[in-house]
Formats: structure tokens, sequence, C-alpha cells
């Protein structure tokens, strides 16, 4: 397997030319890296204006492994051979090295760069990749990777304070300013050139702050027209170390890899469908920095997030006054680090006349949206404590938990809400406190621990009686200044009470049915299935040309073929089916078909656009700009698999395939929207828009790669 590595953009605020005489300075050898024993130059090449200097050196470094392995391996002694290209004239510093030492057994490949800032000129930008494949090493792969990984994670940590220290001791002989790179001094006197010459052949020209400063002119100070934009990116699309400290905490090298390469692959394949980094890092956590498994679970949610709109439930749903009546619990303050922290009075709620008034559905979308505020108030707590909060308390009261609490749908409907939150809210929870938990307690618990993930628990603090007012209890997570007064505090706690729920407001099972699918069907997406010879078609008149017709759409089941028709003439709307479900030519109740079978292509209809294949799990946002009005049909149709060419036989697998059902049914999601071209932002090219894997890697890395620069109507994002 081979171990990658990316680093975030490490920032120092000094100019491009004082860092790279520090950096210099760590030549032939550096004291601080105790490893890096010596360098010899094996070839060097400076152009003739002095603005490109390459060097290569063979490093000598002596690893740190047990002597026995030294020994089985025959070396005491490890070499690498650096390149460093330095070019002047654009400001960067590009170095490549690889180890010569078992380079048929072990692959070492790392590429640094150091680049001005983009927003910034005066500061310097630092980037850092690297890869290690071990193919064989005797026996002893495994053992060789732990130390390389070990070693390496060590030096990058000593780098950012290497370069620091440098610039101290450059400081300290009063050198605070290097000259940037001039062209040479085109004139009748050699020795004046030769003098710009040899001051431009090495950054090593190093002077005092005040000597050159004042002589440089305008155009000296700023890069040569046509030089390429610098490698470093805006803080949009790439993470700086100092923003990673600051808002997502301090994380190790091989941590900040990983969320960078997540995010990375993330904005390759999703097309901006990215949640903020601080929840990417959440999924991380949960899957202790595994990539594939954050990665998975990450997609997952990101499709239910958007096929519930999660995303917008704070500022569309509005809980039924009996939620916000009886269900006995809010958000109170925060605790000593800073999380914010809710109360939850579980002990006093009427779980069954909640679920027997609302159903389940009404309460898990409460649950959600009390998850949701809790995101925005850990946003809000981080700015105001100016440290990272990601997770925030819950405060658990349980007294008046009783048998009634342990009523089977209400059980139920809890579980199933731990599972949703579990899957979609990872690593929310920094700290659960329980109190006077009540002798029925250990029954409920033997119920709901199985569905609590292991790291979740070991956040859980449970107290009986009053054993939470004494050491080691509420005091030492909580001020006692906001400690609830139900909890013998002197804070009054606005959380309601609770109590019984009225029965005259308990509703029927067939009413709660008609709401639960009332409650996720209210959605602006529609869905549709598309079954084989039977495709889904909608549409869309267009008045004025050039108007821009965009979608949005998932395949949630099956593989289809997404095409655009342009027609003159109106479809006829779809006759009603009088064999009902026994129908054999619709036989989906939201199939809907326009484009009429005696129709023609060419003469009756024309296709606008090229067919789009789009696999099982990809998500797909596009636009196209229509060239005449008239009436647009967009259609989804059922993908059948090219049958073997060598012969004309079918497959095995085809025969088994044709006597499912189900392999013979697609299922879509969609949204369209027609807008004015003055309104549409970005470019406006083909249905290959943004295509895009939601939740299978090889599927999106494929698509991607094929699809335009285009447009991206998502109106989806996770922010």
């Amino acid at each position: 397997m081979v171990q990658k590595y990316q680093s975030p953009v490490r920032v120092y605020k000094h100019p491009f030319e004082l860092i790279m005489a520090a950096y210099e300075r760590r030549f032939p050898t550096c004291p601080l890296i105790p490893m890096f024993v010596d360098s010899d130059t094996v070839s060097e090449f400076k152009s003739e204006d002095g603005a490109i200097h390459v060097i290569e050196r063979r490093c000598k470094l002596d690893i740190d492994a047990p002597r026995l392995l030294k020994k089985i391996a025959g070396v005491d002694y490890v070499y690498f051979v650096q390149k460093n290209s330095l070019n002047s004239r654009e400001r960067t510093l590009h170095i490549e090295a690889h180890n010569e030492t078992f380079s048929n057994r072990v692959i070492i490949n790392e590429h640094c760069c150091y680049t001005v800032h983009p927003e910034n000129e005066d500061w310097t930008c630092f980037e850092q990749s690297a890869s290690l494949d071990i193919k064989s090493f005797f026996g002893f792969e495994s053992t060789v990777e732990k130390i390389a990984m070990k070693q390496y994670t060590s030096n990058i940590k000593k780098g950012k304070e290497i370069i620091e220290y440098y610039l101290r001791q450059l400081e300290d002989e009063g050198i605070t300013y290097v000259p940037r790179w001039t062209p040479p001094a085109l004139g009748p006197s050699s020795e004046t050139s030769a003098s710009s010459k040899n001051q431009a052949v090495s950054t090593a020209a190093i002077v005092p702050d005040a000597t050159l400063k004042e002589g440089l002119s305008g155009e000296a100070l700023s890069n040569p027209s046509g030089a390429p934009e610098p490698v470093v990116g805006t803080p949009d699309d790439k993470l700086d170390a100092d923003y990673i400290k600051r808002y997502l905490g301090d994380l190790t090298p091989l941590q900040e890899s990983c969320l960078i390469r997540l995010r990375q692959w993330l904005q390759e394949t999703h097309k901006g469908k990215i949640p903020k980094d601080e929840h990417i890092l959440r999924f991380l956590r949960a899957r202790d920095f595994n990539i594939d498994k954050a990665r998975e679970i990450m997609c997952q949610s990101l499709t239910w997030r958007k096929q519930h709109q999660v995303d917008y439930i704070l500022d569309t749903w509005t809980p039924p006054q009996v939620l916000q009546d009886y269900y006995a619990g809010g958000w109170h303050h925060h605790d000593k680090d800073g999380r914010p922290l809710y109360v939850l009075r579980l002990g006093q709620m009427d779980t069954k006349g909640l679920v027997r008034a609302l159903g389940e559905e009404a309460l898990l979308r409460y649950v959600l949206s009390i998850n949701e505020e809790g995101l925005r108030r850990c946003e809000e707590n981080t700015k105001v404590f100016g440290r990272p909060i990601s997770s925030w308390t819950c405060l658990v009261d349980l007294e008046g938990l009783n048998m009634r609490h342990l009523w089977r749908p209400g059980v139920k409907a809890l579980l199933r809400i731990i599972e949703v939150v579990e899957a979609n809210y990872p690593e929310t929870l920094g700290r659960l406190l329980i109190l006077r938990a009540p002798r029925v307690f250990p029954v409920l618990w033997t119920l709901v621990s199985p569905f609590i993930d292991d790291n979740t628990r070991r956040k859980f603090l449970i107290y009986a009686g009053n054993d939470y007012q004494g050491p080691g209890g509420l005091l030492d997570y909580i001020d006692k200044e906001i400690i609830p007064d139900f909890l013998s505090g002197e804070c009054m706690c606005e959380v309601p009470e609770g109590g019984l729920v009225p029965k005259s407001l308990y509703r029927t099972a067939e009413e709660l049915e008609n709401e639960d699918l009332k409650l996720w069907t209210e959605t602006i997406y529609q869905s549709a299935s598309v079954f084989k010879g039977a495709p889904h078609e909608i549409l869309i008149q267009i008045v004025d040309a050039s108007s821009v017709i965009t979608w949005d759409f998932d395949v949630c089941k099956g593989d289809i073929v997404f095409n655009i028709y342009h027609s003159k003439r109106s479809p006829q709307p779809p006759k009603k089916d009088s064999l009902g479900a026994h129908s054999i030519t619709s036989p989906g109740g939201n199939n809907v078909q326009l484009i009429d079978k005696v129709w023609q292509l060419g003469r009756d209809y024309s296709m606008v656009e090229s067919p789009l294949i789009c696999k099982e799990g990809e998500s797909v946002q596009g636009s196209h700009v229509t060239r005449w009005p008239g009436f647009y049909i967009l259609q989804w149709r059922f993908h059948s698999m090219p049958a073997c060419a060598a012969t004309n036989l079918p497959r095995v697998d085809d025969v088994l395939a044709s006597l499912q059902v189900s392999s013979h049914k697609c299922k879509v999601m969609y949204y369209t929207e027609v807008i004015g071209s003055e309104d549409f932002r970005g470019s406006m090219t083909s249905l290959e828009s943004s295509h895009s894997g939601f939740s299978q890697l090889s599927a999106a890395t494929t698509s991607s790669s094929q699809s335009h620069s285009s447009s991206m109507i998502s109106r989806w994002r996770f922010c």
C-alpha cells in the first residue's frame, strides 16, 4: 500500500528572498536535524542572467532504526538525491527528492514548493507532498513503514522552526532584507554588467536592510509581465496551516494530510457539494483518520442531507406548537470548555404523548434541527473563545424516568433518532452528563447502548441520585453560575418543563402516516421511476430564446441515459391508464411519457444535446441555453448494457438479470428550473457540466474527467 502525505499551506510572513537566504543555511548540514549528517553537490546550473539556479545534492541520513534492522539491511546510512530549482524571476523554489538507497525495494518521492503568497507579495508560502511505497524489505515491511513515517512526520514538524531559527540568525547579523532579482544591466561598461551579474547569480548575495532598499525601482519590486500565476491558491481552495490550528485544532502532520486529501477529493468529484472543513474533520475522526472509510460515510451523509433538505431545516421548518410546549429540552449557555450546552429533561417528557400527537418523523426532524443549531453554535463559540470548538455538551436529567418511557413505539422512535444522528453527525457530542439516573435506567441503557458508537459511549458520564453534586460532578464541567435551578443551581433555566401531552392532541395512525409522508416529501425535488421501455419525461415550454434550462438530479437506483429534446409541437398530456396497477405500458405511477410513439426523431422532434449515460449513485448538475422557443423535453431512459460483441449468444449474467424485475427499474430524484440568460452566472455549456459520483469513487473520477468546464448549479451546498 502506498502511503501519501499532503501538507497544508504554511505561510511565512517574510519576503521570498529572505526565506531563500534562511533556507540555504541548512546546507551542507543542519545541526537542528541530527539525522541529516551531510550533503554533497552533485551538479549545478546557473543561467546567464542569474534568474535560474538548479542544484542537485546527495544527502546522507542517519535513520533512527534498530541496530538489528541496519545489520540485516547492510547499511549504516541512507542516501537521498535532492534537486532544487530556484527561479528568481518568478520567485519560486521547487524541491524534488527521492531515495537512492534501496530504490528497488522502497520508493520515496517528495516534492516541496516555496512560492509568493497570492494576496501579499511580501509573504512566502510553502507546500509539501510525499509518497512512500515499500515493495519488499526482507520481511520487515511493516516495521520500515512505521520508522519511515515516524521519521518523516518528525522532520515535518521541525521544518518551520528550522526556517524561523535561521531567520533569527540573519536578523542577529543585521540582515532583514534581501533584494529581489533584477535583469542584468545592458550598457557599455562590462564592469557594471559583471557586477550586476554577480549580484544576481546567488540568492546568498545578502545586504543589510537599509543598503539597497532605497534604490529599487517599482519595476524591480513587481513580478515581470508574463510570469505564470503562483502555485499557491486562494484560502478558498487550499488550507493554511495557521487556519487549521486556529479553527480546527492541533492536528498531527498525517491528520492534516488526511483532511487536505479528502477535501481535495471532494472538490474534484463533487463540484462544490462539500461540507465545511470542521465537518469533514468530524467524519475523519469518527473513522480514526482512515480516508476510505470516512469518505464512504460522508458521501452517504451528503446524499441523505440533499434528499431531505437538511441544510435548510433551520430556515424553512417551524416546529409544531406541541413540540414547543412539551419537548423538555433547550440550549443553556456553555460548559467550562466553551462548548454549547444542551439540557434535556427526559424524565419529565411524555415520549408516548409526543409520538402519538406528532409521529416519529416530526420528532426526528426536530432532533435534526437541534443538531443543526448545535453546529451553528459551535461556529459562533469558536469565534467568541478564539479556539476551535467542534462539539457540544449534553446534560440529561432523568428524574421522573419510569416504565412508561419504555413504551415500545417510543423506544423504536428513540433508536431511529440515535441511528440517524450517529450516521450524520459524528463526533459532535463532546460530553454527555446523565444525572439522577433511576433504577429503571439500566433497562433503557440495555436497549439503547448497542446503537451507540464506542467512541461516543466513552463520552458518557452517569450519576445516580445526588452524586452529581459531589467531587467529579457537575462543577468539574459547568460553572456554578449556570447550573440550572432544577438541579439546585442558581441559574434560571428556560427549558420547558414538559408534562403530559393532552390526549385531545393525539392523532390516528392514518393521520400520522400521512403527516410523516408529507414531512419528507415537501421538497422541490421530485422522484420518478424509470422502466425498461418506459422512460420518464418532463415538458418545459420556452417563450424567450436564450433562456437557460438548469437541472440537478441524482441516480438513486440503476443506470440511466439522460437526453434533452426540442419540438415545435406541444406533446399531448399522458392519458390515464385504465388498467391501473396492472398496466403493462405504464408500470410506474409517477412515470410520465410525453413523446408520442408515432413521432419521428428529426421530423417531429430533435435532439439538442448528446446523450449522457449516468451510473447508479451519481449526481448530475447542468444547463442548456435554448436556441429556439418551443417545447423542450427532458428524458431519463433505462440504460441497457450492450450485448457481448464476440458472440450473438446472450451472456449468463444478462439472462439472470432479465429474470429479476428490479433489474428493469431505475429511480431518479430531480429538480429543474428555467432562468433568463442575464440571471445565469457561470459558463453555459452541455449536459456534462458537472457529472460526479455521489457515493462511488470510481464512477466519479471517470465522469469528472470527461466533463466540460461548465455551469455548476449546486443549490444544495452544505454550509
